[in-house]
């Protein structure tokens, strides 16, 4: 079997029906990540996920003195979800009382779990009875393990849970966003946080076979983390986090199924990590590449008006003056590779125009320049008078302002000068005087 077999679904009915289930847990488990990650409740549903651990042991350790099928994962998921909610119970039992923080109340559970659970597969391992290699697979995962009738197990539980987020969509992200909201318009807001708690528990315990308890909360995590960057509506968040998830599921599974030593678990969850990497690099609007295009923009439209105002107000002091590309680039302060790109981009865009070696600005660069040297005065004027900033402060804060505020902000910071120091500006639409000289203090 290839991984194209896998990932097609060729490679037969069982496989075909395990990468189903699993994609089907990866879909449920990013779709329910969203209002985990929002409500801050990750912590929590990897301390319930260590804490599957003894119920799974003490189900096998049950059935093997009952008589039992060890190997039943119904008894063995039941288990799980027993031990899961007792240690989502002493979690908010520990926290609760108010001398352990929460963070601390978590890693006692789950550290406690997680050892109690260790000692018990001990215990398995000691029983007369078969099935005690099975186990290990509900550490890291295994899907390749598992029947067909276990993957449409897993996949009926993702799907129920699915459908229950899809019902409570609209509580769930009022509780999400604000609680105390939430309350005041009537909502149930402790039944709605015990569902959610539920659903993640449902959730948990259903990815334990393929994912691993170690490892199920990464596929709740990094779908929800991924769409995140990729939108800031929750209507897109849940559907794209969903998506993320069952990509990374299936595909995962279909590596694992295909080649034996990768364990399900951390082949699925390096898949999702792959993808949020990706959605880090090049989301449009929050991706790392997108950041650092915008602030390369904003550095050189920094630079941009600090020529564009230098050669304004020197026009001011001696009308019709020209300028060299270095006298303006060293008075604006531009850096080496701005001092590549800025003369271009001026001139490209008709602020400025050549004469000879000299650069003189244009009618649209001497209206863009006027109005950015008058934002700045502005700014220099609001923040003596309201700040009580001296000359040189005013000076460089509103260098750090004028470029980022919005013009709304500007104009109203006018009208509070024209309000409590109306000296301070000339008529309407004139250019204000400049500040008191701004010079650098001594």
């Amino acid at each position: 079997m290839t991984v194209a077999d896998a990932l097609l679904f060729s490679a037969g009915y069982n496989a075909a029906v395990v990468a189903l289930g699993c994609a089907a847990f990866g879909l449920a488990a990013g779709a329910l990540g969203c209002f985990v990650l929002l409500r801050g409740r990750a912590l929590i549903a990897d301390a319930a996920a260590h804490a599957t651990l003894p119920g799974v042991a003490g189900a096998f350790i049950l059935a093997a003195l009952i008589g039992w099928d060890v190997r039943a994962l119904p008894l063995l998921l039941a288990g799980a979800g027993a031990t899961a909610a007792l240690g989502v119970v002493l979690v908010n039992a520990l926290a609760g009382g108010g001398r352990i923080r929460d963070d601390a109340a978590m890693a006692l559970v789950l550290s406690i779990g997680f050892g109690i659970g260790v000692v018990l597969m001990s215990v398995v391992q000691s029983l007369p009875v078969g099935g005690q290699a099975g186990l290990k697979g509900f550490i890291l995962g295994q899907a390749a393990g598992m029947s067909a009738a276990d993957a449409q197990l897993v996949g009926a539980l993702a799907v129920l849970a699915l459908l229950l987020v899809g019902v409570l969509f609209r509580p769930l992200a009022a509780l999400c966003f604000d609680r105390g909201f939430a309350a005041a318009v009537g909502l149930p807001v402790r039944a709605l946080d015990l569902a959610l708690l539920g659903l993640m528990l449902a959730v948990t315990v259903a990815g334990l076979r393929a994912v691993g308890l170690i490892l199920v909360v990464a596929l709740m995590v990094i779908p929800a983390a991924t769409a995140r960057l990729l939108t800031e509506r929750l209507e897109a968040m849940v559907p794209i986090a969903g998506g993320v998830g069952a990509v990374s599921a299936w595909v995962g599974a279909a590596l694992s199924a295909t080649l034996p030593d990768l364990p399900t678990g951390a082949t699925i969850t390096l898949v999702a990590c792959a993808l949020f990497l990706a959605a880090l690099l090049f989301a449009p609007r929050r991706g790392a590449l997108a950041f650092a295009a915008r602030q390369a923009m904003l550095s050189l439209t920094v630079a941009r008006d600090h020529a564009l105002r230098a050669a304004f107000e020197a026009a001011e002091r001696a009308p019709g003056a020209t300028h060299r590309w270095v006298e303006l680039g060293r008075g604006a302060g531009w850096s080496r590779w701005q001092r590549a790109v800025l003369p271009r981009w001026l001139a490209a865009a008709g602020w400025v125009r050549a004469e000879g070696e000299r650069i003189a600005l244009t009618d649209a660069g001497l209206a863009l320049a006027r109005d950015l040297t008058r934002r700045h005065r502005l700014w220099e004027h609001y923040m003596q008078a309201a700040g009580g900033l001296g000359p040189w402060a005013a000076h460089r804060a509103a260098d750090e302002v004028e470029h980022t505020l919005p013009p709304e902000v500007a104009r109203e910071a006018e009208a509070w000068l024209r309000r409590n120091d109306p000296a301070r500006l000339p008529a309407e639409g004139a250019l204000p005087a400049p500040g008191e000289a701004p010079t650098a203090p001594r």
